[in-house]
């Protein structure tokens, strides 16, 4: 049985905004009845073109409403500039973590938001880009890839929970093998390259990745990250904020922050946070 954090359970039990927008800037439409999970998110714009309102229909499990519930509450208040940098592993930050086999929940949120505002600048329905690679869930090479490069997936069983192509007959098993070979190669490449650091050249490479990449999404539910000291490949942070005080400040350190820091910077980083 999975465990749900309980701001899961609440946006379970109590989801936000369900419903349709009167006459939307922008409608996003993802999955199918058929496949199990189908998500339709409407956006309004206020005069100044930020998200007045959002409101969404969901049919699926408890993850996948609670996940649409969270993103439209994300939402409200952005324009669509930053809206679009929302992705699946903030939503899921957002509830204090997903299990690994409903982060796909999370993925839906971001394509429907995606649709939403490609459908408000007119950019209409988009023609499938890439290879079908899963037939029974239509997911392309593509989406595969860059599901394996955002979320850094190593097992077909990853892929699936993230965007379930490979959950169906398993004839695709082998060609999503080697997208996540074809990925995680060039990953070893890039992480051979970052050994050659020297320690100056790594710590300053960490700092880059905070400001860049990780204090920016912190930042967006109120909180903040601190460098505080680097011995070897360990990195001492401090939270700030909103997320000093999160009780999933865990996974916000280790899913979310570690993974970043070993992506960017050298695999062999450990991050630990300091009171």
């Amino acid at each position: 049985m999975w465990e749900y954090t309980d701001k899961v359970k609440d946006h379970f039990l109590n989801p936000r905004n369900v419903g349709v927008v009167e006459t939307p800037d922008g409608v996003g439409e993802v999955g199918s009845l058929a496949c199990g999970d189908a998500l339709k998110l409407t956006i309004k714009l206020d005069e100044n073109k930020r998200i007045e309102d959002a409101k969404f229909q969901t049919f699926g499990c408890a993850s996948a409403i609670a996940s649409s519930s969270a993103l439209t509450e994300m939402i409200k208040g952005l324009s669509l500039d930053e809206a679009k940098k929302i992705s699946n592993e903030d939503i899921a930050q957002y509830l204090g973590g997903l299990p690994k086999e409903k982060m796909h929940c999370s993925v839906m949120g971001r394509d429907a938001l995606e649709k939403a505002i490609g459908n408000y600048y007119s950019e209409g329905e988009k023609k499938v880009e890439g290879e079908i690679v899963c037939e029974c869930f239509g997911v392309t090479d593509l989406e595969i890839e860059r599901a394996v490069k955002e979320n850094s997936l190593e097992t077909i069983e990853d892929v699936t929970d993230y965007v379930k192509a490979g959950g169906g007959c398993g004839n695709c098993h082998e060609k999503i093998q080697e997208i996540i070979d074809s990925v995680t190669g060039q990953a070893r490449v890039i992480a051979k390259a970052h050994k050659q650091l020297t320690n100056i050249q790594k710590i300053k490479l960490i700092e880059e990745t905070l400001d860049r990449e990780i204090k920016p999404a912190l930042e967006k539910d109120g909180g903040s990250i601190e460098l505080v000291d680097v011995d070897g490949n360990l990195v001492m942070v401090k939270l700030r904020g909103t997320c000093a005080t999160c009780s999933a400040s865990e996974v916000t350190i280790k899913s979310y922050v570690e993974t970043k820091l070993r992506e960017l910077v050298t695999s062999e980083l450990v991050v630990e946070e300091v009171q």
